[in-house]
């Protein structure tokens, strides 16, 4: 199997909200960590601290309100698919509502990493570091 090969848009919306977000919290942790090691020279503790502070439910709440409606219709539906999927995992320190949404952000980046579109997903997880 090549490292990535895409499916369509039509397998992708087939699969369970849950295993696109389980997909799209990879690539946001990899997105993150790729640019705190391209951009700063720390120890490990150090970078793992500072990915963890974008990486975590709460943080991703915030984009996915930030971004919500400049998402498509389609990466609109992802999110409230995502979002209001049945979970019986719950993140450490984070309410549940900020879990949801969070879940709805990785179920989107998961969408897009699967069918291929890496401009688009650049382009969201450019708004990865928020203020």
């Amino acid at each position: 199997m090549e490292l990535f090969t895409p499916i369509s848009e039509k397998e992708a919306l087939l699969l369970n909200a849950l295993t696109l977000a389980y997909v799209g919290d990879a690539v946001h942790s990899l997105y993150v960590r790729n640019s705190l090691v391209i951009s700063c020279d720390k120890k490990i503790d150090e970078l793992h601290r500072m990915a963890s502070s974008v990486v975590k439910a709460e943080t991703q709440a915030k984009l996915a309100e930030k971004l919500f409606d400049s998402f498509t219709e389609t990466e609109q539906s992802v999110y409230l698919r995502g979002r209001n999927s049945s979970s019986h995992h719950r993140a450490k320190n984070q309410s549940g509502a900020d879990y949801r949404k969070a879940t709805g952000f990785e179920a989107v980046l998961g969408y897009l990493y699967l069918t291929g579109q890496m401009e688009r997903l650049q382009h969201i997880l450019e708004s990865t570091f928020i203020d």
